[in-house]
């Protein structure tokens, strides 16, 4: 019963809470914004590490304001947190992640495609290891025909959690890099080929 109410309470306070903290960053930091010119306004599978999930509502506004993403979420008590963090900024979610609901997550990601939506993905989420890459965002990119597109949020000065992903908080008043690569086409690449070339190109600008 005290887990419940509990539960209750963080659902009711912490997103909230979450969103004016994820504004005052955002506004007290200056921003730059390093994006290929290529950004498609065409469903893609767009690919953040999961330590750098703090700030990627920004990123997707930016990079991607006509397309609607989904970003894919676990169905865990966290997952429904940052379910309600993320929806002011427009964002929604498909909730089963690539490696556990792994077929009711890839079947909801295609019907999104399928209705012109673009597909969010932490690749080395829900539990790492950090800087890993699963087989989803490759699995779906293929089986909907649609590219990649690489996104990373770099701040100047951050605090970084002791958690498995490290997590990455910026502090105030520095400044924050955007990058958003060219849409890559993974179609005809081998599985284990693909995903080691998204690791390669995600490490290119990510916080270590």
């Amino acid at each position: 019963m005290r887990k419940t109410l509990l539960r209750r309470l963080a659902l009711w306070v912490v997103p909230p809470l979450g969103v004016v903290l994820m504004w005052l960053l955002y506004l007290t930091n200056k921003k730059v914004w390093r994006f290929s010119n290529e950004i498609p306004d065409t469903p893609f599978v767009a690919l953040l590490w999961h330590g750098e999930l703090l700030m990627a509502p920004f990123i997707f506004r930016k990079a991607s304001p006509k397309t609607r993403v989904n970003v894919m979420i676990s169905d865990h008590f966290d997952g429904e947190i940052i379910t309600r963090v993320i929806a002011p900024f427009g964002l929604k979610t498909v909730r089963g992640s690539s490696r556990k609901g792994a077929a009711k997550a890839l079947i909801a990601a295609l019907k999104k495609v399928k209705a012109g939506e673009s597909i969010g993905i932490t690749p080395d989420g829900p539990k790492g290891p950090r800087h890993s890459v699963s087989d989803g965002a490759v699995v779906i990119a293929q089986k909907a025909g649609i590219p990649i597109v690489i996104l990373n949020c770099r701040p100047s000065r951050y605090w970084q959690a002791g958690s498995w992903d490290r997590f990455v908080i910026p502090k105030p008043f520095g400044t924050i890099e955007y990058y958003a690569s060219e849409p890559i086409d993974l179609s005809g690449m081998e599985r284990e080929a693909a995903k080691e070339l998204i690791r390669e190109r995600m490490l290119e600008h990510a916080v270590e």
